[in-house]
Formats: C-alpha cells, sequence, structure tokens
C-alpha cells in the first residue's frame, strides 16, 4: 500500500479534527445516477449494474468523474451488497437490487460463507489500484462497507427494504439470537472486506448503517452499535474511520463506537454536536439531500453556508444527510462545491 498523503488532504486534516482553511467538500453517491456524464456512460456500455460494478476499467472511469466539479476526495464507484455475493447471496439489479431466494432460516445462515477478498473480488481491488494510478496522488480515495445490520436488511428482505423491512423487524422481536447469529458473519466479512480496500490504498474508509432511520433506540443499541465497535476496533491506527448512520439521533452512544467522524444527518445540530464532542470525533454532514434536489438557488446558498458556519473549519467535512437523490440537478451539485471554495478564498483574503 502506497501510504503517501494526497496533495490535497484538507478531507483527512478535518478527520483528524484539525482546523482547515475551507470545508473540505464530497457528496455520497456522488459517482451516480444524478451525473449525466455517468447517465451516458450507462446508455453507451449497455451493463446491468451488477456487471457494472465488476468492470474495474469502467468503475474506475465513473469513480473519477466528480473529480472535474472540484470534489476534495474520490470513492470508489461500487455498491454496499458487493462483498455479499462470493458469500452465497448474489443481488441483481432489475434496476433496484433482488435476491432470489432471501435469507430467512439459520440453515442459509450457516450456509453464507467466509471468503478471502482478495480472491474473489479482485475487481475490487483493481479499481482501487487503477483509481490510484489515475488520481496519481492529488485526492484521496475513499473506500467503504454496509453495516452488519444494513446488509442484514436486504439478505432478509431480498430488496431494498424501504421503510417497512417487516420480516427484518420481525426477526429483530421474535428471533433475536438467530440475528446476531448473521450479524456476528457479517461484521467478520467488513472486517475483512474494508482491511483488503486499505490495503489496496484507500486513505479513509465509511461504514454505512443506511437503515439507522428504521431503527428504535433500544433496536439500535443492540443491533447496529456493537458491531460498529467492533468493526471500527479492528481497524484502529489504519485510516481514518467514518460511521454513517442515516438520521440517528443518538450523537453520545455514535461518539462511542469508536469512529474518527460521525456522518450526521439533518436531526443533529450540527454546531452543538460539535460543542459536545469536537474534541473526541470530527463530523460530516450534514446538507439536505432532499434541498439539494428540490430546493432553489438562494435556499441552497443559505444551507450551505449554515452548514460551513456551523462546521466552523474546525474537524468537519460538508456532505449530505444522504445520497445524491436521482433527481437533483447537477448545478446544485456544483453549486455546493463553489460555495466551499468561495468560503475558502473570502476566509484567506
Amino acid at each position: 500500500m502506497d501510504c503517501t498523503l494526497p496533495k490535497n488532504d484538507l478531507l483527512l486534516r478535518a478527520a483528524r479534527r484539525e482546523r482547515t482553511e475551507r470545508t473540505p467538500v464530497w457528496f455520497m453517491r456522488q459517482a451516480g445516477r444524478s451525473d449525466p456524464e455517468y447517465v451516458k456512460l450507462r446508455e453507451k456500455c449497455g451493463l446491468a449494474l451488477h456487471d457494472l460494478f465488476r468492470h474495474a476499467e469502467l468503475a474506475t472511469e465513473i469513480s473519477l468523474l466528480p473529480a472535474r466539479i472540484g470534489v476534495d476526495a474520490i470513492i470508489m464507484f461500487q455498491d454496499i451488497l458487493t462483498l455479499l455475493s462470493p458469500m452465497g447471496a448474489h443481488f441483481e439489479f432489475h434496476p433496484g437490487p433482488v435476491l432470489r431466494n432471501p435469507i430467512r432460516t439459520e440453515s442459509q445462515i450457516d450456509a453464507l460463507r467466509l471468503y478471502e477478498p482478495e480472491e474473489e473480488l479482485p475487481f475490487v481491488g483493481c479499481t482501487l489500484q487503477q483509481l490510484g494510478r489515475a488520481i496519481g496522488g492529488d485526492l484521496p480515495i475513499l473506500g467503504f462497507a454496509g453495516a452488519p445490520l444494513t446488509l442484514a436488511f436486504f439478505l432478509l428482505e431480498g430488496k431494498s427494504p424501504g421503510d417497512r423491512a417487516t420480516t427484518s423487524r420481525g426477526l429483530m422481536r421474535e428471533q433475536p439470537a438467530l440475528l446476531h447469529e448473521l450479524l456476528d458473519k457479517l461484521a467478520d466479512m467488513t472486517i475483512r472486506y474494508l482491511s483488503y480496500q486499505i490495503k489496496n490504498g484507500v486513505h479513509a474508509i465509511q461504514l454505512f448503517e443506511s437503515m439507522a432511520d428504521l431503527l428504535t433506540p433500544a433496536e439500535y443499541r443492540e443491533f447496529a452499535h456493537p458491531y460498529h465497535v467492533r468493526i471500527f476496533d479492528e481497524l484502529a491506527g489504519s485510516v481514518p474511520r467514518i460511521l454513517f448512520a442515516k438520521e440517528q439521533p443518538n450523537v453520545n452512544l455514535m461518539v462511542r463506537s469508536g469512529a474518527d467522524v460521525l456522518s450526521v444527518g439533518t436531526c443533529v445540530d450540527l454546531e452543538s454536536a460539535a460543542r459536545t464532542h469536537g474534541q473526541h470525533v470530527a463530523f460530516q454532514g450534514n446538507l439536505d439531500n432532499r434541498l439539494l434536489a428540490c430546493g432553489t438557488t438562494r435556499e441552497i446558498e443559505q444551507a450551505v453556508r449554515s452548514c460551513i458556519a456551523a462546521g466552523n473549519h474546525q474537524g468537519h467535512i460538508l456532505n449530505l444527510s444522504h445520497g445524491l437523490l436521482r433527481e437533483t440537478p447537477f448545478e446544485n451539485v456544483r453549486l455546493v462545491v463553489d460555495i466551499c471554495k468561495e468560503t475558502r478564498l473570502a476566509l484567506t483574503a
């Protein structure tokens, strides 16, 4: 692994809770469906999404697209479900993810196999290596994985859980020990997968708990938090670790996950959280992704400037409450980056 710091190290310095001359910015789902160049590439290549993820050259090209608008990090174009396929749970996208045989029984959980990512997912390492060569040390590369509970929800529902996740929530109530058995196995695999990404040159990793907004406080504490702690503990001392827990308000508990950076949603007052916990963790967020999709230019400008002010250029990475929505006008994405750059110039003039 090349441990050389990128020329633009704003994000890494912010992750270390340092004051930065301007607030670094990147977007969840920045390499994807809201970008017209991505749409053109998808139409031209004609590949199904599950095949596109396995095509290292195209995945590299897509990952790099946001660099042209000035983001401060490149995240690998991949899906949180990628690690599940070699385990025996292959999702296809039609267009959303579909698993033909959802996991429902203990025997199915037992049949899920652990594996070595370098043997079963070589295209991930290849993509990261190609990204490193293409970027040439200019920007940090971000890796990521789905958190165990989020992956479990997909496995149990056999599709995107939406806002109900009936089967998953039923298992929580009726067979919690069985769910923990599944989560243990997924945590083991997630540690291997993220370690593999780190070995292939990522400068930071993000753990996506994308189902956090569906959980009660007790459910989050029992079924999500312990596995965050376990994963981050195993990866301690490697690269900055970011926890994204979608619209999870319990910042006190999230701080104890071991993450270096907490990516918080609109349910969290960023300024208050940073004031209370800024000596222990950095923060990422928390611009409303729906506002970015549907708001006026004036509303977006005000929200971005308020977010930057709340972070106060101290241990803060600008990002969204969740991923970019498909309907987000790409000029709005550019606008956010431009405001971040302008704010820096105003502060250092």
